[in-house]
């Protein structure tokens, strides 16, 4: 009867104990997410290019309008360099009064006939995310949205993005374009980009080309206004100020939403003098259903935690001098040491709780020195190795653009070459020190 009872206590017990060890592993997987359900997402500090967080960032995903960030990169580029201007006029073609007078797209009608300033169609792309004022753009800059393209590409190399595929200038489906989509893509193809490309160019866009955010954060305007032409158009970002789903210091950048790409979103916002850039790819809510909502509410997740979790440190001021690494030794100088110190100070956005697990790591530049020590002269400033932090646990993201973040290890005082009676002295006493230790070594040798 004994064991019969500890038999059923045995099968009654086996429940509780499975959901025990169930309920003992939840928490890592609660721990290595923030929760939001995305396809791809990223968390950067816009000033350093630090990424604070990632999730599936390496992965090439739909990014729809978020595309015309890089049109918007390219405006600016051409703008600088006086290759158009913004009084510059476009005259509507087919192409564009096609594109336009479809209202299932945003969009802001133009006129057959019509001619709009770059300024009107670049504040139609930023604020409404209007396609056809956004090809107007390109054939602007490159003579048809065919040329542009190849700009994109080659920009998108230049700024060292990985893994992309541009397709058109708007993000738009070809799809979308009534057959006139650019030379050399399908008519169903849509452009791709992981989320850590996409922060990039975003990343770069606002650190060229600031003046940006004067015109994403207008949260409405109106098209042509006091004209018959006259359109209200609402932002795309709602956690704009006044809108649904507002966010203290939201500033930027681009929504982007098509069936493929599903709900993304490149934000930025700013706080304590603290900017971060966050991208988020085919955002949906806890039950799977894509929707505006979902990418802002991701959105939020991600500078929460930004904000909350993450302040910068100094680790190393400028002028620093590490103790194992204070001089170098200096040949035919008329010193025989010099001291070394930090160029710059090295400063870093890190989570709070993590600061001490980062320390300074120096390397010597190896092809500076001659037997291990310099050779004068030597010039104030010459720049002798490099300081990094290295982590010493855990993962770290590393940067959108650099693996380290660190500082040159240069030379606080210049060094004169000694005259040729001090080299001729210096020659002929090591010349006897030589001797002498050789001699004392032979000596000892024989005892």
């Amino acid at each position: 009867m004994k064991h019969k009872m500890k038999k059923w206590v045995a099968v009654l017990l086996m429940p509780l104990l499975l959901l025990t060890t169930l309920g003992t592993t939840a928490p890592a997987y609660a721990d290595s997410t923030l929760g939001i359900h995305v396809d791809g997402a990223i968390l950067i500090d816009a000033e350093s290019g630090k990424i604070l967080y990632e999730e599936n960032a390496d992965t090439p995903l739909g990014i729809a309008s978020m595309t015309k960030m890089m049109t918007e990169y390219l405006l600016f580029e051409a703008i600088k360099e006086g290759k158009i201007s913004w009084d510059q006029e476009y005259k509507v073609n087919d192409y564009t009064y096609a594109v336009s007078q479809d209202r299932r797209l945003s969009n802001v009608p133009l006129r057959r006939d019509g001619t709009y300033t770059v300024r009107e169609l670049y504040e139609a792309l930023a604020i409404y995310s209007a396609n056809a004022a956004t090809i107007a753009i390109a054939e602007t800059i490159a003579g048809t949205e065919t040329e542009f393209l190849k700009l994109m590409n080659a920009k998108a190399q230049e700024l060292g993005l990985k893994d992309y595929k541009f397709v058109n200038s708007t993000g738009l489906n070809n799809s979308d374009l009534q057959g006139m989509h650019p030379q050399g893509t399908g008519p169903d193809d849509e452009n791709v980009m992981p989320a850590k490309s996409v922060a990039k160019l975003a990343y770069y866009l606002l650190h060229d080309y600031p003046e940006v955010l004067e015109t994403t954060k207008i949260n409405t305007k109106l098209f042509r206004e006091g004209t018959t032409d006259e359109i209200k158009m609402d932002n795309w970002n709602f956690m704009l100020p006044g809108f649904v789903y507002e966010y203290a210091g939201v500033d930027g950048l681009k929504t982007g939403t098509t069936n493929f790409a599903g709900h993304c979103f490149t934000g930025t916002a700013t706080r304590d003098g603290k900017r971060v850039i966050a991208v988020v790819m085919k955002a949906v809510d806890a039950n799977g259903v894509g929707s505006y909502k979902a990418r802002f509410d991701a959105t939020r997740a991600l500078f929460d935690y930004g904000f909350s979790q993450f302040s910068e440190v100094e680790f190393v001021p400028a002028g620093h001098q590490f103790d194992k690494q204070k001089e170098l030794e200096v040949i035919k100088g008329k010193e025989k040491q010099v001291s070394i110190a930090v160029k710059e100070p090295i400063r870093m956005m890190v989570k709070s709780s993590e600061k001490d697990l980062y320390v300074p790591e120096v390397t010597i530049d190896e092809s500076k020195l001659k037997d291990g020590s310099l050779q004068a002269p030597v010039e104030q400033g010459t720049v002798v190795g490099h300081v990094k932090l290295v982590k010493t646990e855990g993962t770290d993201y590393g940067f959108i653009d650099a693996d380290h973040p660190g500082t040159d290890l240069v030379t606080k005082d210049a060094v004169e070459k000694a005259g040729w009676f001090s080299l001729m002295m210096g020659a002929i006493g090591d010349f006897f020190a030589g001797i002498w230790n050789g001699a004392t070594g032979f000596i000892k040798g024989l005892f």
